[in-house]
């Protein structure tokens, strides 16, 4: 099995092995509870001691209080907490404390759903203020100068989590100091810990949290700085733990964890310096421009941290990215971890006013201070590979070209989809619907496999498709007059069940029938037979809509449909009415596609990840039996063929069970009762065989 190759530090990090050493003893010898008098209880409460102290020196607390807790979330939500009840008390007894809490727009999630909770749980009702930021990132200082003087509570952080942006922490107490703001100020230290010195009792900073989890620490444990004379107000109270600031028995293994942490980050032994990091991030940013033409870099190297690069590369999404770096054993994000799952642009490249394509299409890749060379060597190759797939895959520009397909792609957004119709012996093609989001990607596809675009139909009037012809160039049919549907004109003609003749264009050895329903078209595909395409051999029906009761009579039982719109996310459908699905019967885990494999050995196991993911997979598929490669993008083409064979057994897989989820169903609904989906997809699968 390949080894992984971890670039996603930022969200969360290894544990580092003394640090794994350390929660041992304190959970197998030093388990004692701190609070106890007894030797075991001195024990555990002296390795608290010991942990805390180091955080003390390390982080420059002063005579501030610094307390274990869960993590950062925590942490914000006593800090916020703390201030917001200090400012309700100082307004009841008449005291002025401004009316807005101030947060930057770049800010973690948990920092202004903590101010929203609060302020209402709270009754202040005063004004959440989002502060801008510059197109580097860091916070807007006149705009914050100008809001200032109405400030009660001001949050900001040191490093930004997605693109590793350091504050100007220094200017913004500069400003605070000069308007004469008296607003209590939190700052996340969540990304500073082990890549930024501090001395928080040098700066005006009233709150700081952090969470070990991003530094070779177990989840589960962080720390909250206050600065003396600060407002607190304990957010879990009980037994009067940590000082009776933070109630409940202390975590000991995962402060005996960070406290190692702490302890090899104070003595200066384990972790790379700052200028090692500087030389990482600079290879894997060439091995990036390599790969990748026209990637852009959406944080500047010079005022961010060394472990952190964010970028977008033009014409493909975040999502592919991931899947084709994921496929190379390459872990990255496309964003925060606690949002990557959305399908959404980065709040943050948005705040910083980046265009739409680079905010939905960013990758993050971050790395710790405990990165070597050799993990980098390996990434860059890694990288290489990952470039050239996407270079086979058509999904970025070679000199070379692909080798053509025969059958349909679907390319699918938001509930739309664009059709391509693909004969691969005359290097021609003909396009149904497509969407103006997809222009790069037909372009890209068309001009790297050398098709000569015959058509651009549409099945409704209107439709505006000259930019695509445009890019398009030489690879485009000679501009034949074309009706408002964009059929060409003095086509061939076939004859069609109940229909004299209608407009036909032949492709390879396959005919597509123009068939008129009011404003509607309906394209037809299939092997015409002596002019003549009979019902039963139109393969394929494509429209706006489901529209079977049009076709009736054209079209035969095996006639798959193929709409525009695919809210649902259904590829295609049958002339009949859909099969019932259920999701629990075609969900396999590593045991039960065992079993399954055993009972039918003749299974065809389906592979629906891209092409280039396959082409870029680091690993040998983790599974047992026959595997073809069939693309998501290419599965209605695949069906027909399936469902020919109605009593085969099909299992898909793709990188996390999603994909295959929905071939697997897809099947189901179309009558193919022996379709199955892998649970968890090739990630769980190796896991299940390592174990």
């Amino acid at each position: 099995m390949t080894t992984e190759i971890y670039l996603d530090g930022n969200a969360t990090s290894p544990v580092l092995p003394a640090a794994i050493a350390a929660a041992t003893c304190a959970m197998g010898q030093r388990y004692g509870n701190p609070s106890s008098s007894h030797a075991a209880g001195l024990s555990a409460k002296a390795l608290l001691d010991q942990a805390r102290q180091c955080a003390r020196r390390l982080l420059g607390v002063g005579e501030g209080r610094l307390m274990f807790n869960s993590g950062a979330t925590e942490g914000i939500q006593t800090a916020v907490l703390s201030a917001l009840v200090a400012l309700r008390e100082r307004r009841e007894q008449g005291e002025a404390i401004g009316s807005l809490l101030v947060y930057g727009a770049t800010e973690h999630k948990a920092v202004p759903e903590s101010l929203a909770h609060w302020n209402r749980l709270l009754g202040l009702n005063l004004t959440l203020h989002k502060l801008p930021v510059t197109a580097q990132g860091t916070h807007d200082l006149d705009a914050l100068r100008a809001c200032a003087g109405e400030a009660a509570l001001v949050c900001t952080m040191a490093a930004n989590n997605e693109t590793g942006v350091i504050s100007d922490i220094a200017g913004i107490q500069r400003v605070l100091e000069q308007t004469g703001c008296k607003a209590y100020w939190m700052v996340d230290c969540v990304q500073a810990l082990g890549k930024l010195a501090l001395n928080l009792a040098a700066t005006r900073i009233d709150y700081a949290p952090f969470s070990g989890h991003k530094l070779y620490a177990p989840k589960g444990i962080g720390m909250l700085y206050v600065r003396a004379g600060a407002p607190f107000t304990p957010l879990i109270v009980g037994g009067g733990q940590e000082s009776a600031q933070r109630s409940g028995t202390e975590n000991m293994a995962g402060i005996a964890a960070l406290g190692t942490v702490l302890a090899a980050l104070e003595r200066g032994d384990t972790f790379r310096s700052h200028a090692e990091l500087e030389d990482y991030r600079a290879r894997l940013a060439d091995a990036l421009r390599a790969a990748l033409p026209g990637i852009v870099f959406n944080n500047p190297f010079e005022n961010s941290l060394p472990t952190t690069l964010n970028f977008s590369v033009p014409g493909l999404a975040s999502r592919e990215l991931m899947d084709v770096f994921d496929a190379a054993q390459v872990r990255v994000s496309s964003g925060s971890a606690c949002s990557a799952a959305k399908a959404a642009p980065s709040y943050v490249l948005d705040a910083m006013q980046l265009p739409l394509w680079r905010s939905a299409g960013a990758i993050r890749m971050s790395f710790g201070p405990l990165t070597d060379a050799a993990m980098i060597d390996d990434a860059c190759r890694r990288i290489a590979r990952c470039g050239a797939a996407l270079r086979t895959g058509c999904l970025i520009p070679s000199e070379r070209h692909g080798a053509a397909h025969d059958g349909l792609l679907q390319m699918g957004v938001e509930g739309a989809c664009s059709w391509l119709v693909l004969d691969a012996a005359s290097r021609s093609c003909v396009l149904i619907d497509p969407l103006p989001d997809h222009t790069a990607r037909i372009e890209a596809f068309v001009r790297c496999q050398n098709y000569r675009v015959q058509a651009i139909l549409n099945t409704t009037a209107g439709q505006q498709n000259g930019e695509l012809i445009e890019a398009l160039g030489r690879h485009a049919a000679s501009r034949v007059p074309a009706d408002a549907y964009g059929w060409p004109a003095l086509p061939d003609s076939v004859t069609l069940a109940q229909v004299q003749s209608v407009p036909a264009l032949k492709l390879g050895e396959r005919t597509l029938a123009c068939v008129v329903d009011g404003a509607q078209r309906h394209y037809l595909l299939g092997q015409a037979a002596q002019g003549q395409l009979a019902a039963a051999a139109v393969r394929f029906a494509f429209s706006n809509k489901q529209c079977a009761a049009a076709l009736q009579g054209l079209t035969g039982a095996a006639t798959l449909l193929c709409p525009s719109r695919d809210e649902q996310n259904q590829f295609c459908a049958a002339t009949t009415a859909a099969a019932a699905v259920c999701c629990d019967s075609l969900q396999l885990d590593h045991a039960g596609l065992s079993q399954l494999l055993g009972a039918h050995p003749d299974a065809l196991l389906i592979d629906v990840r891209e092409d280039y993911e396959y082409a870029a997979s680091a690993t040998v598929l983790p599974v047992a039996g026959k595997v073809q490669s069939v693309p998501l993008s290419r599965l209605t083409e695949h069906a027909a063929d399936w469902l020919t064979a109605a009593d085969s057994t099909l299992v898909f897989i793709c990188r996390s069970g999603n994909r295959s989820l929905k071939a697997a169903q897809c099947m189901r609904r179309l009558g193919h009762q022996h379709s199955y989906s892998l649970t968890g997809g090739l990630a769980l699968a190796a896991l299940a065989q390592a174990a």
